[in-house]
């Protein structure tokens, strides 16, 4: 499933390619892909015809672009809200260009880069997009977000992220660190392979109890977090397959740079045991059993 940084190129390829671009038509071929768009096909058509966006935003794995409000507002109210489920694609076209297995095209006209169509592709229709209302954010740092986002906490590569709040909310939860990390209300974005890798590089087992964990351990682990969310955007995301790639359609390749994901027979890069792959919540979580011991 794609992470915070998959989600983050995409929205930084998006970006340049939306910023002022008129909706010019929209056409649904799979109505499942609206599953969390409030109204029938012909509603989300009709309004996002004709509508200008703003840019592209992200928090944690959700993806909008603001719509241009009408009237005197100064603010957008709407915004089109895409969710990549599990193998959902924003891939950047032109106008001559089509996906197999597009269920929602959007072509658009760009004041400078002319006419452009996007191609919602997704193989499993995991993923959806909608038309959706933009609300206050619920913390303290201000900005708006669609109601869909509303209730996702802010991610750590967001320069409002509050270190001091991440770390007096994790000392009491009671509960294992990793599925501390993957609770999108506490902190989004990191997913099960960036927990892994963190969790690796902090020497960290992924079922210490959260209480047990030190505030110089717990920064230790937020700073590592950071580093392996940084690496992993400058390498361009991960990509196991090719449902994981830019708008564009090029694959990432951090996944040549995993140090536990993945890597279970293989020797750990720092100590040489093998790393090991244990079951948790319905996956697997993967650590070097002599460098993260639980303690």
């Amino acid at each position: 499933m794609p992470e915070l940084p998959e989600v983050e190129v995409v929205r930084a390829g998006l970006e340049p390619a939306v910023s002022g671009a008129s909706v010019a038509s929209v056409t649904v071929f799979d109505e499942r892909s609206l599953r969390r768009h409030v109204g029938p096909s012909e509603d989300f058509t009709d309004r996002l015809t004709g509508a200008r966006f703003l840019g592209a935003e992200r928090r944690g794995k959700f993806l909008w672009l603001p719509i241009a409000p009408g009237g005197d507002a100064t603010a957008p109210t709407e915004a089109l809200v895409v969710h990549l489920g599990m193998s959902g694609q924003v891939l950047l076209r032109d106008r001559a260009t089509d996906d197999r297995l597009t269920r929602i095209r959007l072509d658009i006209d760009h004041p400078g880069h002319g006419p452009l169509r996007l191609n919602f592709v997704d193989q499993r229709i995991f993923g959806s997009m909608a038309i959706d209302r933009m609300v206050a954010t619920p913390d303290l740092a201000g900005g708006l977000v669609p109601s869909q986002v509303a209730h996702i906490a802010r991610d750590p590569l967001d320069p409002a992220f509050s270190d001091s709040l991440f770390f007096a909310s994790l000392a009491r939860r009671k509960t294992g660190i990793k599925r501390a990390m993957l609770d999108q209300t506490l902190i989004s974005g990191i997913g099960n392979i960036y927990a892994d890798e963190s969790l690796w590089a902090s020497r960290i087992h992924y079922d210490q109890p959260t209480q047990t964990l030190s505030r110089p351990r717990a920064k230790v682990l937020l700073a590592e977090v950071r580093s392996v969310l940084a690496k992993a955007l400058a390498e361009g995301g991960t990509s196991f397959d090719a449902q994981y790639v830019n708008v564009n359609g090029a694959s990432g390749y951090f996944s040549h740079s995993l140090n536990a994901y993945g890597q279970h027979g293989k020797e750990c890069p720092r100590c040489g045991l093998p790393i090991v792959r244990e079951s948790f919540m319905n996956r697997g979580s993967h650590f070097c059993p002599r460098c993260q011991r639980l303690r």
